[in-house]
């Protein structure tokens, strides 16, 4: 009586109703997907930190008008 031996797939796929997708396939485009997210978020993250500076600089001393404060000799009491 010969072995019976079941030969398994090399290629899993994700068997859906009217099209497979190979497993390889899906975790291309799931690692490309995570890649861009953490660059998304390290250009976020940048962007909020110079938006950050950039208010801190606008609320400086230096760059603020000098008010004109009234003397107390010209007020009439």
């Amino acid at each position: 009586m010969p072995p019976t031996t079941q030969q398994s797939s090399h290629n899993p796929e994700l068997n859906l109703v009217l099209f497979s997708i190979p497993q390889s396939l899906l975790l291309q485009i799931s690692t490309g997907s995570i890649l861009l997210l953490l660059i998304t978020g390290k250009a976020t993250v940048k962007a909020l930190e110079s938006i950050g500076q950039a208010s801190e600089e606008l609320f400086r001393g230096d760059r603020l008008p000098i008010l004109p404060f009234p003397d107390d000799s010209e007020s009439p009491h």
